[in-house]
């Protein structure tokens, strides 16, 4: 979803593009005006136009297509196959409306699935099943993710789901296994359906974490060989994704967890029990985040203890160095007085060598070098240095 046309809830999470006009949206929830009527409708003036998808299938036959009314899908929720209705976009007021009247929605219901994004959550409305969930998919270039909410209204022969955008839509998998009559999903009821596309949008964070895996171990690497302020932006920027994948998956785990524990006559028994699963599934979610969450957080201080041993690696360089220089300047020194040996009592005879000034060149160079191979083979200088640190 492209952050200039889409709602906030559902740009591309790139917090470090511009930090003079980054507002940091993303951990904003949804909220009326003070004084505002129950069930008031915000609408984004950039959603995009409600397209409506029937799908209506039975043991033996399903029908698929795209509905131009909300009208036209009357007649298929009064049958008693099973009726999958896709709303994909937030963009007309009066669309909305219309289907609220058509499933008889509550308004309070409406407003928690038009006023995005809210807090993914379980709530029963008379004979029917609000739930919010957060579904994620990775962008295209593969940095970050794009989170959106889908709301589902469960009724005991219909499943009314409702998307921001039709862009990035994971549910493909589960339509191809309708149309093609895999598995069991024409043989059960609405309520396994909405299983199978709740089980469809955590699956989907799999492939976001393994992809921050990636980011974390080449981060690493980077921080380690050659830390720098990039390596900072890089790593605060996980941090901050990785946060708002926690707040999308967090509170799914407590919805499904009411989803196992209701007692609705929507749900079977059975359902109930693919539902355990999905909760398995998000307790994986979890523990993969949590553990990218501390090694992104150990990264900052891999990157200070890898600036502050560079630092003392230059320290030690120019240590050595001064002390390489310390004996040659002090021979320098000596010879250097300029003591006239006719007339000073305690004469300088060296001044008076033939090979004075090559003797002590030689003196100095042959000490500068002592020191310098010395140094060496104690691994204070050069790649020695650097690989008996790292054996260490």
């Amino acid at each position: 979803m492209l952050q200039e046309s889409y709602p906030k809830s559902a740009k591309p999470i790139d917090p470090i593009q511009d930090d003079e006009e980054e507002e940091y949206d993303e951990f904003d929830y949804a909220y009326n005006e003070p004084g505002s009527l129950p069930g008031t409708l915000i609408i984004d003036e950039d959603a995009t136009v409600p397209n409506i998808f029937l799908i209506d299938y039975h043991a033996d036959n399903v029908t698929g297509m795209q509905l131009l009314h909300p009208e036209d899908c009357t007649p298929y929720l009064e049958s008693e196959s099973v009726s999958w209705v896709d709303v994909q976009g937030l963009g007309s007021e009066d669309v909305l409306q219309r289907i609220g009247q058509v499933f008889k929605i509550h308004p309070l219901i409406l407003e928690d699935v038009v006023n995005i994004p809210q807090r993914p959550k379980v709530e029963e409305y008379d004979d029917r099943l609000l739930i919010i969930t957060h579904m994620v998919t990775p962008k295209n270039d593969g940095i970050g993710f794009i989170s959106e909410q889908v709301s589902f209204v469960l009724g005991k022969n219909y499943l009314l789901t409702v998307q921001e955008e039709p862009e990035h839509d994971t549910f493909e998998v589960v339509r191809e296994r309708i149309h093609r009559n895999k598995g069991s999903i024409r043989n059960q009821r609405a309520d396994y359906l909405s299983y199978c596309l709740i089980d469809t949008i955590i699956d989907g964070f799999f492939p976001v974490l393994e992809d921050y895996g990636e980011r974390l171990e080449d981060l690493q690497d980077a921080v380690l060989a050659n830390p720098s302020s990039q390596s900072i932006d890089a790593i605060l920027r996980i941090r901050r994704e990785l946060l708002l994948l926690r707040r999308a998956i967090w509170p799914q785990r407590e919805a499904i967890k009411l989803l196992i524990r209701d007692d609705s006559t929507l749900l079977s028994d059975s359902v109930r029990v693919y539902f355990s699963d999905c909760y398995d599934h998000v307790v994986q979610v979890i523990d993969m985040l949590e553990t990218y969450r501390e090694l992104a957080s150990s990264l900052m201080d891999v990157y200070l203890s890898s600036i502050s041993m560079r630092t003392n690696e230059v320290m030690q360089v120019l240590t050595v160095i001064s002390v390489i220089f310390m004996p040659l300047t002090f021979i320098a020194g000596v010879y250097g007085m300029n003591f006239n040996p006719q007339v000073s009592p305690w004469n300088m005879p060296e001044l008076e060598w033939s090979y004075g000034y090559v003797t002590c060149w030689a003196l100095m160079i042959v000490t500068a070098g002592t020191m310098i191979i010395y140094f060496w083979r104690k691994g204070w200088l050069g790649k020695t240095r650097i690989a008996k640190t790292g054996r260490s």
